[in-house]
């Protein structure tokens, strides 16, 4: 029964407009510290770009950029993803859907193919492109997928990290954060990224592990502005 209602299309677009509402009230209630403090100025020359972060960190992003930075979110094509789908949509950001894989098999199946083709078009067209660092299913250790789309667009990752201190973590495969209204807030952003058009594989190894190296970084520096200690408990 319950999947049955998940897939129903009235209650995802009731589910969907719920969520965006509820998150505008959480941006709009908490005290957010920017940091650097001069991170829209000094990205702005370097759009468009790849901007990565942990999966369960999600739900606050659209609300990490100005109005006039256009982006598209990539978001699985799993029934469930239908509601962040319309959640996204709602507060002004565009949807490529499609998903990491883990296999040849699952690379088709997913739709990797046709959202990495339209994740490099969308970046040729100006428009910024947000999406999960995460390997699929395994939360905090960043794949391949977002160096490759940097090495074939030729555009650089902005490792993102936005962290509230009221907040409840939920028992999810990627620990994510329902975010509360009223307390403080912070969005981290780490140096970009640039991986080269002729990176081999080694060099896409290591863009990755800077990626993770930088990502930990920020998430790190978000929870300590919040006052929350290094697990993410309050100390």
């Amino acid at each position: 029964m319950w999947r049955r209602i998940r897939t129903n299309r009235t209650f995802q677009q009731a589910a969907g407009s719920t969520f965006a509402s509820y998150f505008k009230l959480v941006a709009h209630t908490t005290r957010f510290v920017v940091e650097p403090a001069d991170i829209f100025e000094t990205i702005d020359p370097d759009l468009p770009v790849i901007v990565t972060f942990w999966h369960g960190q999600h739900f606050l992003t659209p609300f990490a950029m100005k109005p006039h930075h256009k982006a598209k979110v990539l978001i699985s094509r799993h029934a469930d993803a239908q509601i962040n789908a319309i959640a996204a949509e709602k507060l002004g950001v565009g949807t490529i859907r499609g998903s990491g894989a883990t296999s040849r098999h699952d690379f088709h199946r997913k739709g990797a193919v046709s959202a990495t083709l339209e994740m490099l078009d969308t970046l040729a067209q100006g428009v910024n492109v947000a999406m999960t660092a995460d390997v699929p299913k395994i939360a905090r250790k960043v794949g391949l997928g977002v160096v490759t789309i940097a090495r074939y667009s030729g555009r650089p990752i902005l490792p993102l990290a936005m962290a509230t201190r009221n907040r409840i973590t939920l028992k999810s495969w990627d620990r994510a954060s329902l975010n509360l209204p009223f307390g403080p807030g912070a969005a981290v952003v780490e140096k970009p990224i640039f991986v080269p058009r002729d990176a081999d594989e080694a060099a896409l190894r290591e863009a990755r592990d800077l990626v993770q190296q930088r990502l930990e970084a920020a998430t790190a520096r978000a929870e300590a502005l919040v006052g929350r200690g290094p697990g993410g408990d309050r100390p």
